[in-house]
């Protein structure tokens, strides 16, 4: 009976916190992240482990290019939940955006927590197409006296074929017009077209295309 009363007692308060977050979500979904913020922080001081909270004031932060926030509520994530692999993921993208507006030698440092998390996300979840996408682009775009490996970054990619064929092809393509191999980055790309990935193929091939017209 106690328990009945507890339920009927607390049953208004449920209703008003999930009316509470679907105008935060909503507000989220229509770009209105400052008002959204406002609604999920309120949330969070009723219930600061609400990992749906927390996530959506990650990305809030994250929209905003504020990365420390970002970083903070990822990494509360990562530790309130530490199988979600989508949280792993989140913060090594943040961490990833913070090392490009920072110093080179502190960009350095977090090199190393950077991949483990992408590689982490991928542990907990094998069929994780963004991770790989991070670490192509990561191992790729690094210079090698740092960690940068083509062959690496195709690993990933070849992961990614398996996974996705317009992935795996788009990310080839990525690969070959990074490393100047332009042919076959044009190849790459044809296949993702007729893959299925008309508009994103279109577009990449299209770049590639205005590219080597400007090459001397």
């Amino acid at each position: 009976m106690k328990q009945l009363l507890f339920t009927f007692l607390l049953f208004p308060l449920l209703i008003w916190s999930q009316s509470d977050f679907d105008k935060g979500k909503k507000l989220f979904e229509s770009e209105k992240y400052e008002q959204a913020q406002t609604v999920f922080e309120s949330l969070l001081k009723e219930n600061p482990s609400n990992l749906r909270v927390i996530e959506y004031l990650g990305d809030i932060a994250a929209n905003n290019k504020s990365w420390d926030k970002a970083i903070g509520y990822y990494k509360k994530l990562k530790q309130l939940k530490p199988s979600e692999a989508n949280y792993f993921y989140k913060y090594g993208g943040a961490l990833g955006l913070k090392a490009k507006e920072v110093n080179k030698f502190k960009a350095l440092g977090m090199i190393g927590e950077i991949k483990d998390s992408f590689e982490k996300a991928i542990v907990l979840n094998p069929k994780h197409i963004e991770a790989r996408w991070a670490l192509v682009m990561l191992y790729m775009k690094l210079p090698s006296i740092v960690g940068g490996s083509e062959s690496k970054a195709e690993q990933y990619s070849n992961e990614l074929l398996k996974l996705s064929p317009v992935d795996g092809y788009l990310s080839k393509g990525q690969i070959d017009e990074h490393f100047g191999k332009y042919t076959s980055a044009e190849e790459q790309y044809k296949k993702a077209i007729a893959a299925g990935s008309a508009k994103i193929g279109s577009q990449m091939l299209a770049n590639l295309k205005n590219k080597t017209k400007k090459s001397p």
